[in-house]
């Protein structure tokens, strides 16, 4: 039996699909492949039972099935090719990203028939859409990580 969520939790639900479409949004300056994400996001932190309709599952699911395989293949040119870690490669940073869209989709996707089905997914949902925040929080403060970056990353921030 899942432990039922509070009454609070369509809100939390509505909250945390707001900042993943900002995030999208903000990510999608840097890449195209993040519009689509923000744009599904939003309407689900709108209206969250928009999850049930047919046009919006479609493009979901084809997103995922698009971000799984380009993640698949980044993962393994990053097996193939990587000389440090995960995140000081450009690739493992935008294979993370991909990662993400991917998670956040399905789990968007898999709330169609009850946005909030019960702690554990809310959790999941609050913790993918805090990963973002404390993970640039992370590499921002770690100067080390700072130093490997190319010189159009170092003059974003």
């Amino acid at each position: 039996m899942v432990a039922a969520a509070g009454p609070w939790a369509p809100a939390v639900w509505r909250v945390c699909n707001l900042l993943m479409a900002a995030f999208f949004a903000l990510a999608a300056f840097v890449q195209v492949v993040y519009m689509i994400p923000a744009g599904l996001t939003l309407l689900v932190g709108l209206n969250p039972p928009v999850t049930g309709n047919f046009v919006w599952k479609s493009i979901s699911t084809i997103h995922i099935l698009f971000c799984i395989v380009w993640a698949l293949g980044l993962g393994s040119n990053i097996l193939l090719h990587a000389k440090q870690s995960i995140l000081h490669e450009e690739e493992g940073r935008e294979l993370l990203g991909l990662v993400i869209i991917a998670a956040w989709m399905s789990l968007c996707h898999s709330s169609s028939k009850n946005p909030v089905a019960g702690r554990v997914p809310l959790t999941i949902a609050i913790v993918i859409s805090l990963f973002p925040l404390i993970s640039w929080a992370y590499i921002y403060i770690n100067k080390e990580m700072r130093s490997s970056w190319p010189t159009h990353c170092k003059t974003v921030i």
